[in-house]
């Protein structure tokens, strides 16, 4: 019975750190996944600036906008299916 009691405990204790945030888990992935979408965002300003001084061709600015217009879908098509995600967790029964 006690080698049941520590075995439980044992079990216990190597699953928690899995339950709590931390680097190794799906919180640094949105975090980086915000970190790119930033980084896009401002290098395409970045070459949107250039362009409007002469310093870049009209196709570098042609890709940065393109660039930047997916990741924007991207990261709206994220956010709609998170928000369809919670409705539907709210609709779910108690």
């Amino acid at each position: 019975m006690e080698s049941m009691i520590v075995s439980a405990a044992q079990g216990y204790a190597s699953s928690r750190p899995a339950t709590q945030p931390g680097a190794g888990t799906g919180n640094s992935m949105f975090g980086q996944m915000a970190a790119d979408f930033a980084g896009t965002l401002a290098q395409s300003e970045a070459v949107a600036q250039k362009a409007m001084v002469g310093d870049v061709d009209p196709h570098a600015l042609v890709q940065a906008l393109a660039q930047t217009e997916l990741a924007v879908e991207t990261a709206v098509t994220v956010r709609n299916r998170v928000v369809e995600a919670y409705q539907e967790i709210l609709r779910m029964p108690v």
